[in-house]
């Protein structure tokens, strides 16, 4: 096979072949990272629905958490993650994923990602360690308040420079090419690529690869109000549940306790890492009151400090509360938070001078697609690493800042596995259908996949939001239901569009959400319901798991291995 034509600078491609060794569907941190590791072995083709560098990792802000510091240690590390885990996550996971890290961060340092530098350091790698909530010591790497961006920019620029690797822009992945849905006499599933649809010409191509990783990100455009950009509907979650393979612990999802709010401002975040250096929620009469609600105040895990906000806004009727950084020297805040600094002041505050008003917003998916500890899913061929991927390191609730550090983990772990897996068998992929439009036809009510996306995003937010009941939840089923029913027949009527794809990816993943949340009677890590307010280990201290089954079944040897521990919730 000839090799792929290098990206250009401004990362388009004119025409593009629809086969490669390696299909990447996403490019965040977790998708570029991996392409860039499969590289060294075989094609690659990135696919991305928008234009390059949009994802959520362009907008991280605090940071990527590793052990760097030798006053810090991986126990350390391990015993922070597991507390912010309530329970659930995986030991063996936690233990590798920390110990990894560093060798994963160097990575990145290799790739020519800039870290902040200690003031005055004299050495490369004397980094500006932060801390933030649920981190018992200083460990996350940043730069400045833009880590995801200047990750992406090093990224960007090592796939530039690789001739294996080619990006499809303005292109969104439809299904994958599941073997088995063609040929139910095959005893295990293997993925051979995806069907991709060109949003500017509307064709769907069949478009095949020899391994494929999920790295769509997350799921914050189910809810109304989120810190995600427009790009997280869960694409990647919605078509590995459609193909049969287990998706776990959707009840898990972690809203950010403080995003800006102006009625400019589209869900700017205000990140995490200003409590880090002593910014303080207050009341809007200037009362902090953090400390009413945990030992650790403003440093506590991201779930209590945003079931805390919600609390004062539902119960004093407060519109938003403040967060107060103005106390701190101005000079800091302004070289430590620059980009929160100018974009603050952008908006008419002056974040040295005066605190910010701030509420809670959907931000990250902790359940997704069931991996095992090498990204690998059930379905052969199939890996998922980013938010898209269920690994078992988050648990409950993900401690802040490891997320950059699972993805370029499992990234690399998958892109490894898969190496392995295609040396050791060169099969070339079978010979698979083309897209079949049927008799679809052009819509001319498009005004319905409107309609549904705003539905489904304020029932989201307003049954299946931060404090959850179990009438709310019941009521949220049975519109997610009827809902469905309407996508579906829409679905199958009319040619597809990418906005009618990504409607059909949140009401499946809303779906997911409600359903799992119905199934934890507790409250546990994220998930809190009035009903049941304890957490119930007896009963509960074990991932929940959700499985589509099309015709045929998981591998169970693979299921029993990932979930002997906990076992699993129907």
């Amino acid at each position: 096979m000839p090799r792929l034509r290098p990206l250009r600078l401004q990362c388009h491609m004119v025409r593009m072949p629809e086969h490669a060794d390696y299909l990447v569907i996403g490019s965040g941190l977790a998708g570029l990272f991996f392409a860039l590791k499969a590289a060294r072995t075989g094609t690659v083709v990135v696919i991305n629905k928008t234009r390059l560098p949009e994802s959520a990792t362009t907008y991280a802000q605090g940071g990527i958490a590793s052990v760097w510091s030798p006053e810090d240690s991986f126990a350390e590390h391990e015993r922070d993650t597991l507390a912010a885990g309530a329970g659930l996550c995986h030991p063996e996971i936690v233990a590798g994923v920390v110990r990894e890290g560093p060798e994963r961060v160097r990575d990145l340092i290799e790739l020519g990602t800039n870290f902040s530098l200690r003031s005055g350091a004299e050495e490369d790698n004397d980094y500006d360690l932060a801390r933030e909530g649920g981190h018992s010591r200083r460990r996350i790497l940043h730069a400045t308040d833009a880590t995801g961006r200047e990750i992406m920019r090093a990224l960007l620029e090592a796939v530039r420079r690789e001739r294996n690797i080619a990006v499809l822009e303005d292109h969104i992945a439809v299904d994958l090419l599941i073997d088995a849905k063609f040929d139910p006499r095959i005893p295990r599933p293997s993925c051979w690529g995806a069907y991709v649809l060109d949003k500017k010409t509307g064709r769907v191509h069949r478009f095949t690869a020899r391994a494929t990783l999920l790295a769509t990100g997350g799921t914050g455009k189910v809810y109304l109000y989120t810190s995600n950009p427009d790009v997280a509907t869960g694409d990647g979650i919605a078509m590995a549940y459609r193909a049969g393979v287990p998706i776990a612990n959707m009840e898990f999802i972690q809203f950010h306790p403080t995003c800006l709010f102006h009625p400019a401002a589209k869900s700017f975040l205000i990140s995490e890492a200003l409590r880090g250096e002593g910014a303080v929620l207050k009341r809007p009469d200037g009362t902090p009151f953090m400390a009413g609600y945990h030992p650790d105040a403003d440093l506590a895990p991201r779930d209590i400090v945003a079931r805390a906000i919600d609390n004062e806004m539902k119960v004093r009727g407060y519109e938003h509360v403040y967060l107060d950084i103005s106390h701190r020297d101005a000079d800091f805040v302004r070289r430590r938070f620059p980009t929160i600094y100018e974009r603050c002041l952008g908006w008419g505050i002056d974040i040295t001078k005066e605190p910010i008003p701030v509420v809670p917003a959907a931000h990250y998916c902790c359940g997704g697609v069931c991996t095992d500890a090498s990204g690998a899913t059930v379905i052969r061929r199939l890996y998922a690493a980013g938010e898209v991927a269920m690994t078992g390191l988050h648990g409950a609730n993900r401690l802040a800042s490891n997320s950059l550090l699972e993805a370029i983990v499992f990234a690399h772990r998958a892109a490894q596995h898969a190496a392995e897996l295609l040396q050791r068998d060169a099969s070339p992929p079978p010979e698979l259908p083309p897209w079949n439009p049927g008799s679809a036809v052009d819509s001319d009510e498009s005004v319905v996949v409107t309609q549904n996306w705003d539905e489904i995003r304020r029932l989201m937010w307003n049954y299946v939001g931060i404090v959850r009941s179990n009438r709310r939840l019941a009521r949220a089923l049975t519109r997610i239901t009827l809902l469905q029913d309407e996508i579906q027949q829409y679905y199958w009527d009319f040619l597809i569009t990418s906005d009618l794809v990504e409607l059909r990816n949140i009401a499946t993943v809303a779906q997911l959400i409600i359903v799992s949340a119905i199934l934890r009677k507790e409250s546990r890590g994220l998930h809190y319901t009035i009903d049941y307010p304890y957490r119930d280990d007896a009963r509960f201290c074990r991932d929940t798991v959700v499985t589509r089954l099309e015709g045929f079944r998981p591998d169970t040897e693979f299921l029993g291995s990932l979930y002997r521990r906990r076992g699993a919730a129907a």
